[in-house]
C-alpha cells in the first residue's frame, strides 16, 4: 500500500511538473510577440470623426519606377505575407523596415524606401512591409475602411515573418508614418533583440510603461502640430518613455500631419528636409 501511494505521489509530481514546464514553454513563446494593443489600435478610434479624415486628403498621383521588386514569405498563420525588397548590394545582416500610411504600400511608401536605401550607400537591405495584403487607395473613406479591417494578430505575424525573412542575425531598424508610425515602435517591441532603432512620424506611440521597458533601442520621433497624436500625447510618451528607462529624442514640427509626404497636397518642404535629415542621421548611426 505504501508503495502504491509513493508511486501515485511520484506520478502525480511528474505530471505536474510536466504541465508547468509546459505551460512556462508557451508562455515564453507568447512573451516574444505579445505586446499589449495600445498604440496602432488607438488610432482606430479616430476613423469615426470627419476632421481626422480630413487631415489625409486623397495623395497626388505621380510616376514611380522602384529599385526594388515585390517578394512574398510564409507568415506564422499560414498565409504568406509581402513587401517591397531593396536588397544591399553586397551580402549584409543590417535591414531598415518601413512602414506604410494607411493608404497602403503605395508608391510614395516604395519611393521613400529607395530613397532611404540611396542615402545609406545601398548597405542596408530595406523592405516596406504590406500591412494590407495588398490593398492600396487614394480615397481617405476607402483608406479608412481598410485600416478598420485590419486584424492585429495578422499584423503581428506580418512582422516576424519579416524578421523571420531577414535572418536570425538581422539588425533591424524601423521607420514608418502615421498609422506606419504606430507600428514602427510596436515592430521594434516585437523584434525584441534584433530590433536597433525605431523612428516614429506623426504615429501614435504606445505608452505603458510596462511594455516599453523591452525595447532594445531609443526612439526618434518626428510629430506634426495637431489636435490627436497630440502635444499632451507626446509627452506622456516621453514622460514614460523615461519612466522605462529608455531614450526618446523628438520634435513638434509646426506642421500639419501628414506633412512629409510629397504626394500630400500640404505637403511641407522645409519640415519634411529638417524631419528627414534627422532621421537619416539617427539610421546612419545604427547602421555603422
Amino acid at each position: 500500500m505504501l508503495k502504491t501511494s509513493l508511486y501515485i505521489s511520484i506520478l502525480f509530481m511528474g505530471l505536474m511538473g510536466m504541465f508547468f514546464s509546459q505551460n512556462q514553454s508557451i508562455e515564453n513563446e507568447t512573451e516574444e510577440i505579445t505586446i499589449c494593443h495600445t498604440g496602432p489600435s488607438e488610432m482606430m478610434a479616430f476613423l469615426d470623426d470627419p476632421k481626422f479624415v480630413d487631415f489625409h486628403p486623397a495623395p497626388i498621383p505621380f510616376d514611380f519606377e522602384g529599385l526594388g521588386e515585390m517578394v512574398s514569405f510564409p507568415a506564422a498563420d499560414g498565409k504568406n505575407a509581402s513587401g517591397y525588397l531593396i536588397k544591399a548590394k553586397e551580402p549584409s545582416n543590417q535591414w531598415l523596415f518601413v512602414f506604410q500610411e494607411w493608404w497602403g504600400l503605395n508608391d510614395n511608401i516604395k519611393e521613400e524606401s529607395d530613397r532611404f536605401y540611396q542615402d545609406l550607400g545601398g548597405r542596408v537591405n530595406v523592405l516596406a512591409l504590406d500591412m494590407y495584403d495588398g490593398k492600396v487607395t487614394s480615397n481617405p473613406q476607402e483608406a479608412g475602411t481598410f485600416m478598420r479591417g485590419t486584424n492585429e494578430t495578422r499584423l503581428e505575424n506580418i512582422v516576424m515573418a519579416g524578421r523571420k525573412f531577414a535572418g536570425p542575425e538581422a539588425r533591424i531598424a524601423n521607420v514608418g508614418w502615421c498609422f506606419g508610425g504606430a507600428w514602427s515602435l510596436k515592430s521594434a517591441l516585437l523584434l525584441g533583440h534584433q530590433n536597433i532603432g525605431s523612428i516614429i512620424y506623426y504615429g501614435m506611440p504606445i505608452r505603458e510603461v510596462d511594455q516599453l521597458i523591452y525595447l532594445e533601442s531609443d526612439v526618434l520621433g518626428l510629430f506634426a502640430t495637431e489636435e490627436y497624436i497630440s502635444k499632451a500625447v507626446i509627452e506622456e510618451f516621453a514622460i514614460a518613455m523615461e519612466a522605462a528607462g529608455k531614450e526618446l529624442e523628438y520634435k513638434i514640427f509646426d506642421a500639419v500631419h501628414g506633412f512629409a509626404n510629397p504626394s500630400n497636397p500640404r505637403h511641407d518642404k522645409a519640415a519634411t528636409k529638417e524631419a528627414y535629415g534627422m532621421a537619416l542621421t539617427y539610421l546612419q548611426g545604427k547602421f555603422r
